[in-house]
């Protein structure tokens, strides 16, 4: 690892460690199907700390950013894991096109949409508005068989308002209408709600004319 990273690692384990809220842990695992460890630090108290982990280090480069990723990805409570999604998209602009490899491994490993989301609107989709040719990974997600990726692909643009490239949009939407997982069906329907808020006309109309999942469109056409 970096050495910025190193020192995060160390700062980080030592202050969410002592902070280690055993009360509470069980019912954060609950919330999360218990897939995950939980160290029971909720989400006020662990940014905080997070301030105290990063306070007086240098902004950190994209080595530093994937060294600290990785490590918080390889701790067993999800609390590591959010810390480096929080920062991951604050950092997101210092990283290349080739940091999308990165987000990758993230997205497939430990999976939930707790990560996953924030990873595709934070740091997906602020790659491939900085970096085009990714658009071409993007196309090949969608229509990959993981459903996480699929998800991130439809959600990347979540925060692009006028800068959503709507027929790339709409063809995501249509390219997996029939999936059978919740969570790719919900991902159109929230893609096109928050698309919605910008030109309602043409998500009303995109519904109109494509068989969406009940789920997909009831979702697209909530703030309608």
């Amino acid at each position: 690892m970096t050495p910025l990273a190193t020192e995060v690692l160390g700062r980080l384990t030592r202050v969410y460690g002592g902070a280690r809220d055993p009360g509470r842990a069980p019912a954060m695992a609950a919330y999360m199907r218990d897939q995950f460890a939980f160290l029971g630090i909720q989400s006020p108290v662990r940014r905080v700390l997070a301030r105290e982990v990063l306070d007086g280090l240098s902004r950190p480069g994209e080595d530093d950013l994937r060294d600290v990723a990785e490590a918080c990805w390889a701790l067993p409570e999800r609390e590591y894991q959010y810390f480096a999604c929080d920062l991951l998209r604050r950092h997101a602009r210092v990283c290349s096109a080739a940091f999308l490899d990165t987000a990758r491994f993230l997205v497939v490993t430990k999976p939930w949409w707790d990560t996953v989301d924030i990873l595709a609107a934070y740091l997906v989709g602020p790659l491939v508005s900085a970096h085009p040719a990714l658009v071409s990974t993007m196309d090949e997600w969608v229509d990959g068989e993981d459903k996480w990726l699929v998800r991130t692909a439809i959600l990347h643009q979540l925060r692009h308002k006028e800068r959503t490239d709507a027929a790339r949009l709409f063809r995501y939407c249509t390219r997996q209408a029939g999936h059978p997982d919740f969570f790719v069906r919900k991902a159109i329907g929230w893609a096109l709600r928050e698309y919605a808020k910008t030109d309602p006309s043409a998500v009303r109309a995109y519904v109109a004319g494509h068989r969406l999942a009940p789920l997909s469109a009831r979702e697209a056409l909530k703030n309608l």
